[in-house]
C-alpha cells in the first residue's frame, strides 16, 4: 500500500512535509512502515483542496488534510480498513462524500498527458520514473530511429509549440537540424512568468524526467549534444527536483557520454532567469542565458539558424517538451486522434480566478470554455454570475458568456480576441471591473517591458495613462477611440510578442465590455463598484439605527451622528477603504 502526499509548492507551503513526517512516525509507531510507503509526490492539479493525501491502490482521495490528521488517516483507513470520510472531498451540489478521484467533476473530463506522472512518482527517485515508461522514448530512439525518423514522428503528430504562439514542433526541430554546425544547443524554456500562470512549475517539480528525456530526444533528432534549462529563480523547489533528476540521469547513464553505449553524448545544464517577463520571448532568453540584457531582436535570423552563442538553437518550453516521451513511446497516430482539426493533443491549464475548483488541469484540444468552467473548475464562487475569463495571460484576452461554447484550440481563441498562450486562465465574475481588468495587465506589461521598441515603452505608457484617467472619473469619449487606434499601433508596430499582444486585454475590453467603457466615461460610474475614485459610501437613513459602529472604525472620522441618530457619511473627507461598510450589520451601508 502507498500513501501518496502532494509535494507542489502550494501544498509544500501547506505543510505537506509535516503530513509526510506524521504519517512515517504513525506507520512506524504501529509497525506498518514495512507494508504501507510514504511518497513525496509532485501536484495533484486539485490547489483548492490542498494538501492532498492519495491512498493506494484503492484510489482513496483525501483533501484539505493537515498534519494532526496522520493518526486517524492510519488507525482508520490503514489498520481498520473505514475511510475517514470527513477529509473526503464532498461534492458540492449533492453534499455526498466521493472517495475515488475519477468520479470527482474536476478530473472526469481530464487526459492527463503531459501530467501524466505527477501526483503519481516521487520526482526525486528515476526508478519509479523508469517504472512508468521512463527513458524508453530515449532507448527506442536511440537504437531503432535515425533522427530523420524521429522529426517525421513529431511532425506527424501535429504537435504545436505549447509556449503560446503555436508553430508546429516537427518543423521547429526540422529546421534546427538542417542548419549546419560543429556545435548545437537544446534550450527548455521553463521562464513562466504571466501572472496566475503555474503550468511549467508544476510539471517541473512533479515529473523533471520527463523534460530531461525530451531534451535529450531533441538533442539526438537536430545533432546537439548540449541542453540548457532556464528556469525562473523564484522557482526553489523546481531547481532542486531538476539539479536531483539531473545527478541521477547522469548517474543512470542516461546523461552525459556515449548514452546507453549508443555513441550519443548529450548533457544538460540549468541557467537562473531573474523574473522578467520578455524572457519568455526565445530571442530575450538567450541573450539573458549569454548574460547580456534580456531583450529581444528582430528575426530572421532565428534561433534555429543562429541562437546561443551564434550557434542553432532549438528553444521549447517545458509543456511542450513533456509530451514528447509518450508521442515517441504511442505514436504519431495516437497522438494525432486527441485534439481538434489543426490543434492535436491536450493542453495544461492554470485555473484560478473567482472559480470553485482553483487548480491545474489537462484537457484535449476541443474541450468547450463551458466544460472548463462549470463542469472541471465547479462554477462561480458564492454562487455568483460569470462574466468573463481571461485565456493567454497578459497577452490575451476577455471572452464572455457568448463564447463559452467556444471549442478551445489555437485559432479559435485567436479568432475571439484572445489567444492560448501558455495556458493562463482566469476567471471573473459580476463584481469584476473590466476595465481595471485592463488597466491590470497593462500594468504588468508596462513594467515588464524591455524598453527597446519605442511602441512597446511609450505606447503601453500612454494606454496606461488613458486607462489611469478613465477609472479615475477624468476620461472622454474620444479618450475611448484613442484607446483603440493606440492598440492596433502597438500591434502592428512593436519588435517582439510582448509589445504586440500586449493590447490584447484593452481590445477585447472594449469589444465586449463597452457600456462599461461608457458608464466610466459618461455617468463616472463603476458599474461593478471597484473604481475607488468613482465609488461613494452612503447611508441609507431607512436602514440606520444609530449603533455608532461605523463611526467607531472609520480612521479618518468621515462618519458623524450620535447614538440612535441617523449617521451620515461627509464624501469630500471618506478615504473609501470600506471598513463601516464591512462593520455595519443592517445593511445600511451602499457603494453607489
Amino acid at each position: 500500500m502507498h500513501l501518496l502526499v502532494c509535494g507542489g509548492t502550494g501544498c509544500h507551503a501547506s505543510e505537506s512535509d509535516a503530513i509526510v513526517w506524521n504519517l512515517r512516525d504513525e506507520l512506524e509507531a504501529k509497525g506498518l512502515s514495512e507494508k504501507v510507503q510514504v511518497i513525496l509526490t509532485g501536484c495533484f492539479g486539485f490547489c483548492e483542496k490542498g494538501p492532498i493525501v492519495k491512498v493506494m491502490p484503492d484510489n482513496t482521495f483525501y483533501v484539505q488534510v493537515k498534519p494532526e490528521d496522520a493518526q486517524e488517516i492510519v488507525e482508520e483507513h490503514i489498520i481498520k480498513g473505514r475511510k475517514v470520510t470527513r477529509l473526503l472531498y464532498h461534492d458540492p451540489l449533492t453534499k455526498e462524500p466521493i472517495g475515488d478521484s475519477k468520479h470527482m467533476g474536476f478530473f472526469k473530463k481530464q487526459l492527463r498527458i503531459v501530467l501524466r506522472n505527477c501526483g503519481f512518482i516521487n520526482p526525486e527517485n528515476i526508478d519509479e520514473y523508469i517504472a512508468r515508461d521512463g527513458y524508453m522514448a530515449l532507448g527506442k530512439v536511440l537504437t531503432e530511429m535515425t533522427p530523420q525518423d524521429v522529426i517525421r514522428e513529431i511532425k506527424d503528430s501535429g504537435q504545436r509549440g505549447r509556449g503560446g504562439a503555436g508553430f508546429p514542433t516537427g518543423l521547429k526541430w526540422e529546421i534546427a537540424s538542417k542548419s549546419k554546425s560543429d556545435v548545437k544547443y537544446v534550450v527548455c524554456n521553463a521562464d513562466e512568468g504571466d501572472p496566475g500562470a503555474f503550468m511549467d512549475r508544476s510539471v517541473l517539480e512533479g515529473d523533471p524526467h520527463s523534460v530531461l528525456e525530451a531534451m535529450a530526444i531533441c538533442g539526438y533528432s537536430i545533432g546537439a549534444s548540449n541542453g540548457l534549462i532556464y528556469v525562473r529563480a523564484e522557482y526553489p523547489l523546481a531547481i532542486h527536483r531538476l539539479k536531483v533528476a539531473i545527478s541521477q540521469a547522469r548517474e543512470y547513464g542516461l546523461l552525459g557520454k556515449d548514452i546507453l553505449g549508443t555513441g550519443f553524448n548529450f548533457d544538460i545544464q540549468l541557467r537562473y532567469g531573474a523574473g522578467a517577463f520578455v524572457c519568455g520571448e526565445e530571442t530575450a532568453l538567450i541573450h539573458s542565458m549569454e548574460g547580456l540584457r534580456g531583450e529581444p531582436t528582430i528575426k530572421p535570423p532565428f534561433p534555429a539558424e543562429a541562437g546561443f552563442l551564434g550557434k542553432p538553437t532549438n528553444v521549447n518550453n517545458v509543456e511542450t517538451l513533456a509530451a514528447i516521451p509518450i508521442i515517441i513511446l504511442k505514436g504519431a497516430g495516437w497522438f494525432n486522434k486527441i485534439g481538434t482539426e489543426k490543434s492535436k493533443g491536450t493542453k495544461v491549464f492554470a485555473l484560478a480566478g473567482k472559480i470553485n475548483n482553483v487548480g491545474l488541469i489537462e484537457v484535449p484540444m476541443g474541450t468547450t470554455l463551458r466544460e472548463v468552467i462549470f463542469e472541471i473548475g465547479g462554477g462561480i464562487r458564492n454562487g455568483k454570475k460569470f462574466k468573463a475569463v481571461q485565456t493567454g495571460g497578459p497577452s490575451g484576452g476577455c471572452l464572455t458568456e457568448k463564447h463559452l461554447d467556444l471549442p478551445i484550440d489555437f485559432d479559435n481563441l485567436v479568432a475571439a480576441g484572445s489567444m492560448m498562450g501558455s495556458g493562463g486562465m482566469i476567471v471573473m465574475d459580476e463584481d469584476d471591473c473590466m476595465v481595471s481588468f485592463a488597466k491590470f495587465f497593462l500594468d504588468f506589461t508596462v513594467e515588464e517591458s524591455c524598453g527597446k521598441c519605442a511602441p512597446c515603452r511609450i505606447g503601453n505608457k500612454r494606454l496606461n495613462e488613458l486607462l489611469n484617467q478613465i477609472t479615475e472619473g477624468k476620461g472622454t469619449m474620444s479618450d475611448l477611440d484613442r484607446l483603440k487606434n493606440m492598440s492596433n499601433v502597438i500591434k502592428d508596430t512593436s519588435l517582439c510578442g510582448l509589445g504586440q499582444s500586449s493590447p490584447n486585454p484593452v481590445l477585447s475590453t472594449l469589444n465586449n465590455f463597452m457600456n462599461e467603457y461608457v458608464a466610466h466615461v459618461v455617468d463616472k460610474k463603476c458599474p461593478a463598484g471597484q473604481c475607488k475614485s468613482l465609488m461613494e459610501y452612503y447611508i441609507i437613513p431607512e436602514n440606520c439605527v444609530g449603533c455608532t459602529a461605523c463611526a467607531r472604525v472609520c480612521p479618518v472620522n468621515a462618519i458623524t451622528g450620535q447614538r440612535k441618530e441617523i449617521h451620515k457619511i461627509n464624501p469630500d473627507v471618506c478615504i473609501k477603504c470600506g471598513a463601516c461598510k464591512e462593520k455595519c450589520k443592517f445593511d445600511a451601508i451602499i457603494i453607489r
